[in-house]
């Protein structure tokens, strides 16, 4: 059998890869994959066209721009994963934003010697996150550690269901982008709910999508998450006032109640892998207090909305 080299373009399959007790088999990865540790010192293939560094609105104008124009929001270097010599690339189509494309890494791979398998994950709901982890058992061999991993994750989300059953059940906003606003879609409804609350913009399954702060406000949640793509809490904390300033920011009953939280979406909200579940947890953590335990130290945390409504008066962040 053929030494397995991967390359992971995404970071939920780096993490996938990981927990398979393949970090050893992974030999370049892309510039978001930050987790776990140990693949930080692997060859690094993609550059995106933006920096963290810039406001969300920014990101927004620039990646819209991008699309717009039939252009990548992502540079790939075709000449090092040549040179790695990957016999597995794992990449996605799901997003244009969230990681190299398909077609963008079919296109590189087009350099490549020998036979190499090019994957495309897409889950879009928490089954197919699990059946997912199935899918890289199997392209890598490693079938049963795959299936131990999928049933762990499977009662993890039946121990929280079970935590929370029979309490009643918030009105939850899961909001993925803040300038503009985006609905959390795809599997974060599904966590919600397993969490205990009822997501009252996000549709399961489909994209995250724009939406109005009048929708926001007329869906009147009682708890208000705030979880931008690919930002932790800290850099969530310091945007939040995008969303404090607008009108009828204190009537929504979820500022009137002090629910409003930051959470680590990164990590456990935007990437269809392992720590889904624990994203799961964290939520019901939030919503249910008083039956689950709370976050740790930089998964969540509860805004302060005076200090917030401060810095929004000021039109700066927090």
């Amino acid at each position: 059998m053929p030494e397995l080299r991967i390359v992971s373009l995404l970071p939920s399959a780096t993490e996938i890869v990981c927990a398979l007790g393949l970090a050893d088999a992974l030999v370049g990865i892309s510039h978001d994959c930050d987790y776990p540790p140990e693949v930080l010192d692997r060859p690094v293939l993609s550059q995106a066209v933006v920096g963290p560094e810039l406001p969300s609105g920014a990101i927004e104008e620039t990646i819209r721009g991008q699309v717009h124009r039939g252009l990548s929001v992502y540079h790939l270097d075709a000449d090092t994963l040549a040179a790695l010599r990957p016999t597995l690339i794992l990449t996605q189509e799901l997003c244009r934003v969230c990681a190299p494309s398909y077609t963008l890494v079919r296109e590189a791979a087009r350099i490549l010697e020998g036979e190499v398998r090019l994957v495309s994950l897409e889950p879009r709901t928490l089954a197919e996150v699990l059946e997912t982890i199935r899918l890289v058992g199997e392209l890598t061999g490693r079938q049963g550690r795959a299936e131990a991993l999928a049933a762990g994750l499977r009662a993890g989300l039946e121990t929280v269901r079970a935590q929370v059953a029979g309490r009643p059940r918030p009105r939850v906003a899961c909001l993925e982008w803040l300038d503009p606003l985006y609905a959390a879609g795809h599997w974060v409804p599904e966590m919600v709910a397993a969490a205990g609350g009822e997501d009252v913009l996000g549709r399961p399954g489909e994209h995250a999508r724009v939406v109005s702060w009048d929708a926001v406000r007329a869906a009147a949640p009682e708890v208000l998450v705030l979880m931008p793509c690919g930002f932790d809490v800290p850099r969530t904390r310091r945007e939040t006032a995008l969303v404090a300033r607008r009108a009828g920011w204190g009537e929504v009953p979820a500022v009137r109640a002090g629910r409003v939280y930051a959470v680590n979406g990164s990590a456990f909200f935007n990437r269809p892998g392992p720590r889904i579940v624990r994203g799961v947890e964290i939520l019901a953590g939030l919503l249910h207090p008083e039956a689950a335990p709370a976050p740790e130290p930089g998964e969540g945390e509860r805004l302060d909305l005076a200090a917030l409504g401060a810095a929004a008066r000021q039109g700066s962040g927090v």
